[in-house]
């Protein structure tokens, strides 16, 4: 019989060296293939990078990586893949990757989107959104929507050559009323300036590629008056305009809740509701980070959608009359379509869904970063390695959704529709977008109306012929359709008339 003494240590030298055996297996086992580093283009990266990614894939495969100074980067460009690691392994890949300038030197890594996944707040923040944007919640903010909405049509009826620039104040005053129950003047209205520069400052300190820094983190410890560290001046400075967003908006509100003078919002409801997994002393401070990321999720979103109405609705002219013979059917043309119309307008929906699809709104999200070594397909994906859900490239695989580059709605119709693009444009395991359901109604009723009331077509020129817009994207995390021209014309007069 072996004694105790010889045993343990025996069984603890086993342990250690199946332990060690696997280790170094793993570490054996190739990563993803990719480019080299001869065929990483900055500048190609800066303009529209999804596209290059899917060009990679079609030659290394659905599941790409690369290596540049021990950092590992890794897209993803198939529903199978996203589905069998981002949804099935949600645990381990729902973390986000430190970004040294946004995260360290701007400190903004406590936010929202950037937050890491094994962070304490993680989980508050998700619950307080998730409570706070549920379907039955969101019902109380439909009378906001319709406000908003009738606001928006009566002023496109105005001057219907400023649609674009009234989708972006239509998006903005829901979400800001919505959030803080705050009242939007024009579009240049002081908090909607505030918190869109904030987006736009937020987007230069998470351009992948643009700061060294983020290469070799040893560079954040140079004072700002070094030279060449014009860098950390600039991540100092953003931190501060920052911090203005999530505070000025955030402390408006509640001091009209103090008052008692307040409209009923996000911030005011969730004031009032007990919340016994934040603590009491964080509340407040987890609420304002949250109402932040209300705004800059929900208005840049439907803004990219909504706008993508008006140029494929004019290419598109027989689509847009079949939604609106098919509106006219539910509503007799006596009366404007309302949210209870939902379930009635299937085709209207399907319109949404090809607008998603095809107009991909989040080409591809915000990465995700693994928390621990993972092995996929006998391929090693490093502990830490950047994780990029390319959402372009699935909506647009021709074997998901035959001719992909075809703007058409059928497409999600009938006995076997091709899979649903909700299931891939808002996201993926636990950083899914809580906003989706508001995001989806607003889309709803904002388009249904629409086209109940007006005729898009194209643009004519001064000699009367008709003119092509042009089909071009910008490059961030929501990407839009740069300006196009379009025609809009009053179709039901009366229907116009009886907005309040």
């Amino acid at each position: 019989m072996v004694s105790k003494d010889v045993a343990i240590p025996c069984g603890i030298a086993l342990v250690t060296y199946i332990f060690i055996g696997l280790w170094a297996r793993r570490r054996r086992l190739p990563k993803p293939p990719g480019p080299s580093f001869k065929e990483i283009d900055p500048k190609a990266l800066a303009t529209l990078p999804w596209k290059v990614f899917h060009q990679w894939s079609l030659k290394y495969g659905p599941l790409i990586s690369w290596t540049m100074f021990g950092k590992t980067t890794v897209v993803i460009n198939s529903a199978k893949v996203v589905q069998d690691l981002l949804e099935a392994r949600s645990a381990i890949y729902s973390d986000r990757p430190l970004n040294i300038m946004g995260g360290v030197l701007a400190q903004r890594k406590d936010i929202v989107f950037s937050i890491s996944s094994q962070h304490p707040r993680f989980k508050m923040y998700r619950r307080l959104m998730n409570g706070g944007l549920s379907p039955k919640v969101a019902l109380d903010y439909r009378s906001i929507q319709l406000e908003e909405l009738h606001r928006f049509m009566r002023a496109i009826e105005r001057t219907p050559e400023k649609f674009k620039q009234e989708v972006k104040r239509n998006a903005c005053a829901v979400i800001m009323k919505v959030t803080y129950g705050y009242e939007l003047g024009g579009y240049e209205d002081e908090f909607v300036k505030i918190i869109e520069d904030g987006f736009d400052l937020f987007v230069k300190l998470q351009a992948p590629g643009r700061w060294w820094v983020e290469f070799f983190p040893w560079l954040r410890f140079v004072p700002a008056w070094f030279p060449g560290a014009y860098f950390k001046k600039f991540a100092l400075e953003s931190g501060r305009t920052l911090r203005r967003v999530d505070e000025k908006p955030y402390k408006w509100a509640r001091a009209q809740i103090d008052s008692g003078k307040h409209i009923e919002s996000f911030i005011s409801k969730q004031l009032e509701e007990e919340t016994p997994y934040i603590p009491k002393e964080l509340k407040e401070d987890v609420l304002k980070w949250v109402s932040a990321a209300l705004y800059a999720g929900g208005a840049d979103t439907t803004v990219s959608a909504f706008t993508t109405l008006f140029y494929v609705m004019q290419l598109h002219p027989e689509v847009q009359k079949k939604a609106q013979q098919e509106i006219e059917s539910v509503t007799g043309g006596h009366r404007l379509p309302t949210f209870d119309d939902y379930d009635s307008l299937p085709y209207v929906r399907a319109v949404i869904k090809e607008i998603l699809r095809w107009g991909t709104v989040a080409p591809f999200g915000l990465p995700h970063s693994v928390i621990q070594d993972d092995v996929y397909e006998g391929y090693l994906i490093p502990k830490g390695s950047k994780v990029i859900s390319n959402i372009w490239a699935i909506v647009h695989d021709p074997e998901l959704y035959p001719e992909p580059f075809e703007f058409d709605p059928e497409r999600h119709l009938g006995e076997n529709p091709q899979p649903d693009p909700f299931k891939y444009v808002w996201g993926f395991g636990r950083r899914t977008c809580p906003g989706a359901h508001l995001a989806q109604m607003s889309l709803f009723i904002n388009i249904s109306n629409v086209l109940a009331v007006f005729d898009i077509s194209r643009a004519v020129d001064a000699d009367g012929k008709q003119v092509e817009p042009p089909q071009l994207w910008t490059t961030s995390v929501t990407s839009h359709l740069e300006g196009f021209p379009c025609q809009i014309k009053v179709r039901s007069p009366d229907l116009l008339a009886t907005i309040p």
